[in-house]
């Protein structure tokens, strides 16, 4: 018997990017549970802010693009003929488009957006991640280079 699309297990090694729709549910979902911990009601009008501020608590998709960076940084400090760093390296086919079916957003396309707010390229991130501690610094705590 065959499941439904919908049903069937993903493949383990997929990694889907996370789409500003996400990003909001993500956010929303955090607002809340922070909300409910603290016992402000909707009534009380305490602005997001305040409560992340009462909490110390950083902003969920920052802590994903963190995560995603910190994740990126490892492929370029790989073996060249290891296969994950010639995936990276190469460039698709001027004619490849993605399956139907596929979120248009890849993981790469997602990596350069969290870049472009360090005001990095592809290449000068490849260079930047060859030094791990600064690589570290700049992927969890935001640091920009110099």
């Amino acid at each position: 018997m065959r499941l439904p699309v919908q049903l069937q297990r993903r493949d383990e090694n997929e990694c889907w990017a996370v789409t500003k729709m996400d990003a909001r549910r993500i956010s929303a979902l955090c607002e809340w549970c922070l909300r409910t911990l603290l016992g402000i009601k909707w009534h009380q009008h305490v602005c997001s802010y305040q409560v992340r501020r009462i909490t110390k608590q950083r902003n969920l998709t920052a802590i994903i693009q963190s995560q995603h960076l910190s994740i990126f940084g490892h492929i370029p400090r790989m073996d060249d003929d290891a296969d994950a760093k010639m995936i990276l390296m190469a460039l698709p086919p001027d004619n490849w488009k993605r399956p139907p079916g596929r979120p248009h957003i890849t993981w790469l396309n997602t990596i350069q957006c969290n870049l472009r707010s360090y005001n990095l390229t592809l290449n000068e991130a490849v260079n930047l991640a060859q030094n791990r501690p600064l690589w570290r610094l700049m992927s969890t705590y935001g640091a920009t280079h110099s």
